[in-house]
């Protein structure tokens, strides 16, 4: 092939291929970046979703949390977070949602009959934060080995610090869950993080579940999740102006077809072939994707596990609990039917082929913190958005079932849930579209192994891996050290499912931005 015609080329424009991006085109690289659909940003993208109705809401991710600051400062990304009033609100299932648990200012674990268990509860994350505090820092830095990583961490924190390790690295989660806290409700609360996007046993010993854990945890060394001014398309766009600022050169409607070891890949825009040659290809794909682009066999992808339902609503729902006001509900994490008990029985009833009954979910309302999204005459009627995510709705499921029948399926489902513990009916509260439709958008995971090239449906690209190396693993070369490193030199992955990937964080695209650097 001829001479390398740049110094990068970036497969893939999602968020993390425009923050890698806008560091090499920083740096004084010659990037292009080449997107299939007609617009960047992939899973962070905003939508008008409902015909004539002026919402635009995050169709697939919501909030951010693993979005390093200096990120957004090194790239001058004018990216807004805001935080929410309350961590979350559960209904109690064993009440139909007549008294509840509202964690925030003012916690209330009294009304569910829970007060032991709160110094259990807070001793739990507080100890979990000696972990991720120190973790946090790192996730930008060369990798660090297992051992490395929990001296530091045991250094700055003692026995706490290691104890935490323990629970959180070394053990099933589940063992610190159920010795911190006894009521089922409280569990429920601490363990849907260990699941979100992710389907396993709270207790299975290969830990996907603690991986996941972790990662919801981590973020800002604290795990607070924030709402993003704007929507997710407004992160999206402070990072694809970014890029273009430096001399990023973006490419979109350009579908890549093959990419080959030497640097060169071929792809087809404006209905004409296109090949390029670059000194480092750096693949905003799938670990999947980027195999079959190669030529090479796929690896095993681990299935996604969730539906994601967008509702537009004329008012927020009232409350069985009469005690909490629907704005403090909806201004944290909405936890239905996510009991500890109650998550092991949706397991267990998915691994089977069933959907859950009921559906495991949680939901946020973006509206209370961010109204921007909606126009003014929407705000001025008082309507709002909802997003409601289910649990344990693998990808096995959509290969046994019509991508629509699914789709009802899994709505009725994530409605019948949130419906057992309102005291009116969410159909009731909808708001209707241009065309007298039900404002309600519902993704699957097929939905985004379709339209975002998602492999089985996982949000992550695959199972999420320990943010660190482990001890004895070869960290000889910028790729390896930085977390990035595939099968061929010049190919780098720098999406989700590169080390330390996952969520709307930039950290992929950063840490491979850092090894096609040479850093």
């Amino acid at each position: 092939m001829p001479e390398p015609a740049l110094d990068a080329v970036i497969v893939g424009g999602g968020h993390n291929g425009l923050v890698a991006a806008a560091y090499l085109a920083r740096a004084g690289r010659r990037v292009r970046l080449l997107e299939r659909l007609e617009h960047v940003g992939g899973a962070a993208v905003s939508a008008h979703a409902f015909e004539g109705v002026d919402a635009r809401l995050s169709r697939y991710s919501y909030l951010v949390s693993l979005l390093p600051r200096n990120i957004v400062d090194d790239l001058g990304a004018r990216v807004r977070l805001v935080p929410r009033r309350f961590s979350s609100y559960t209904p109690d299932p064993a009440t139909g949602g007549r008294t509840g648990l509202l964690i925030g200012p003012d916690s209330t674990f009294g009304a569910i009959g829970a007060a032991a268990d709160q110094k259990g509860f807070e001793d739990f994350y507080r100890r979990c934060a000696l972990v991720t505090s120190r973790l946090w820092p790192t996730l930008i830095e060369p990798l660090r080995t297992r051992s490395e990583l929990r001296a530091a961490v045991v250094a700055a924190g003692g026995a706490d610090a290691a104890a935490a390790w323990q629970a959180i690295v070394e053990r099933p989660i589940s063992e610190a869950i159920t010795t911190a806290a006894g009521d089922d409700v409280v569990r429920g609360v601490m363990a849907t993080d260990a699941l979100i996007g992710t389907f396993a046993a709270l207790d299975d010993e290969s830990l996907v579940q603690n991986r996941c854990f972790l990662y919801h945890l981590v973020g800002g060394g604290t795990g607070a999740w924030d709402v993003p001014i704007g929507g997710m398309g407004a992160v999206t766009g402070a990072l694809a102006a970014a890029a273009a600022g430096f001399g990023a050169e973006i490419v979109t409607g350009a579908e890549v077809y093959a990419i080959h070891p030497d640097g060169e890949v071929h792809y087809r825009h404006g209905g004409t072939d296109h090949r390029v040659g670059a000194t480092r290809v750096l693949a905003n794909v799938t670990p999947a994707v980027l195999a079959r682009l190669l030529g090479e066999p796929e690896p095993d992808i681990a299935p996604g596990s969730q539906v994601k339902v967008n509702l537009m609503l004329r008012r927020l729902p009232r409350l069985r609990d009469e005690n909490v006001t629907p704005e403090q509900a909806f201004g944290g994490t909405f936890h239905i039917n996510e009991s500890y008990r109650q998550l092991d029985d949706a397991y267990a009833r998915a691994a089977s082929g069933s959907v859950p009954a009921p559906l495991p979910c949680e939901i946020y309302c973006h509206t209370l913190a961010d109204p921007t999204i909606l126009s003014e005459s929407l705000r001025a009627a008082g309507a709002h958005t909802l997003t409601v995510f289910g649990l344990h709705t693998p990808h096995s499921l959509a290969l046994s079932e019509a991508p629509d029948r699914l789709r009802d399926t899994l709505t009725s489902a994530a409605l019948t849930s949130l419906n057992s513990v309102l005291a009116e009916p969410i159909q009731d509260v909808l708001w209707q579209d241009s065309a007298g439709r039900l404002c309600i958008e519902t993704k699957t995971t097929a939905d985004l192994e379709g339209a975002l090239g998602m492999t089985n449906g996982n949000i992550f690209h695959g199972a999420l891996a320990w943010p660190f190396a482990e001890d004895g693993e070869p960290l000889d070369t910028p790729a390896r050290r930085w977390g990035a490193a595939t099968d061929h030199d010049r190919i780098l992955l720098c999406g989700s499912g590169s080390r330390r990937g996952g969520a709307v964080s930039g950290i992929g695209g950063h840490n491979a931005a850092m090894a096609a650097l040479g850093l």
